[in-house]
């Protein structure tokens, strides 16, 4: 098996893309976390002290798609061209799903932008609802679906 982010003396390097062609790259990546009843319902009604949760989370994936490469040592730093957030309650087990939809044209996929977003999105959930519940879990992080580049189209499939 070649290794493409290992150079010839086995050393990390960052693949090199240059003479890959530019074409449309699109991720969609999705993760939820659970909750206590009662910090559900404090997100719900607003009511933590923190601040406002789920805009905060928003925000917090944003800003994480957009700085995917500085946390992540061998991703390419790319030009976004679109990060859409949503967010959706999850009623039977008080709980969010956090998805993140991340659009560029380039060289390389949005992947890890878009599973970066997501964690980061539900992380910032956790860090706001801490004090009133440390059992949330955050779990499913996973590439819904992705289209562009040589590899082509992918689509998660349930196991």
């Amino acid at each position: 098996m070649n290794l493409t982010h290992l150079n010839s003396d086995n050393n990390p390097t960052m693949v090199d893309i240059s003479a890959k062609n530019i074409t449309q790259r699109q991720a969609i990546a999705s993760g939820e976390i659970t909750m206590s009843e009662s910090a559900f319902v404090a997100v719900k009604e607003n009511s933590v002290n923190k601040g406002p949760v789920l805009q905060t989370a928003i925000i917090a994936a944003i800003t994480a798609a957009k700085n995917t490469s500085q946390a992540i040592p061998m991703c390419h730093n790319l030009m976004l061209s679109k990060v859409d957030i949503r967010i959706t309650e999850l009623q039977d087990t008080f709980g969010f799903k956090v998805q993140a939809l991340v659009k560029c044209e380039g060289k390389t996929g949005v992947e890890m932008e878009a599973l970066h977003s997501v964690s980061i999105g539900l992380l910032t959930i956790y860090d706001m609802l801490k004090a009133i519940d440390k059992n949330m879990i955050i779990r499913e992080i996973h590439l819904q679906e992705k289209s562009g580049g040589k590899s082509g189209d992918f689509l998660f499939k349930e196991i």
